[in-house]
C-alpha cells in the first residue's frame, strides 16, 4: 500500500483503495493499521470517506471487539480525518447503526470549526435519518447548537421526504 501511497498522482492512491477493499476480508485484525494509514497519509475528502464508510465501516463489522477502543482513539485524535473517520464509518450501517456511539461522537466534535467535521455531523446524520428519522430529529431538537451547516446537512432527506409526501 505503501508504494502507492508515496506516488504523486492521486489515481495510485485510488487503486489503492480499490486494492485494499478486496483483500480486506482476508487481512483480518491487523487490517486496522492499512485503514489508518489510508486515512491519515495524503488524506483528502474523497478517498478519506471512501475508506472510513467502506473500509473501516466492513472492518468493524468483521471485527466488532475492536469499535469502542479504537473509534474513540479517533474521535479523540488531533488528526481531523481520523475525527470525520469516527463520524463516518457507520455511513452504511442502516439499522445496525451504534445510535449511542454515533450521538456521542457528534455531540463532542459539534463544536470543532473544521468544516469537514461539521460536513461530516450532518452527513452521519442524514444517512441515519433514512432508517430512524424520528431519533434524528429529536436529537437535532436537543442539540440546537449545532452548527448550521451540520443541520442543514442533516435535514435534507427528510425535508425532501416530506415535500414528496405533501406534493402527492
Amino acid at each position: 500500500m505503501g508504494i502507492l501511497w508515496q506516488q504523486p498522482q492521486r489515481e495510485f492512491q485510488y487503486v489503492g483503495i480499490d486494492f485494499a477493499e478486496r483483500l480486506l476480508k482476508k487481512l483480518g485484525e491487523e487490517a486496522i493499521s492499512t485503514i489508518e494509514f489510508m486515512i491519515t497519509q495524503k488524506s483528502w475528502w474523497d478517498t478519506v470517506d471512501w475508506v472510513a464508510s467502506h473500509h473501516a465501516g466492513t472492518y468493524f463489522q468483521l471485527f466488532p471487539q475492536h469499535v469502542a477502543t479504537k473509534t474513540e482513539s479517533w474521535a479523540c485524535s488531533d488528526n481531523m480525518w481520523l475525527q470525520r473517520s469516527a463520524l463516518l464509518f457507520q455511513l452504511k450501517y442502516k439499522a445496525q447503526t451504534d445510535e449511542a456511539l454515533l450521538f456521542d461522537y457528534i455531540t463532542r466534535l459539534k463544536s470543532s470549526k473544521a468544516f469537514f467535521i461539521r460536513k461530516a455531523i450532518g452527513w452521519s446524520l442524514r444517512e441515519y435519518s433514512k432508517t430512524s428519522p424520528e431519533r434524528v430529529i429529536r436529537f437535532l431538537e436537543k442539540n440546537n447548537d449545532l452548527a448550521g451547516l451540520s443541520r442543514r446537512e442533516a435535514l435534507k432527506w427528510i425535508e425532501r421526504k416530506n415535500k414528496k409526501t405533501q406534493h402527492g
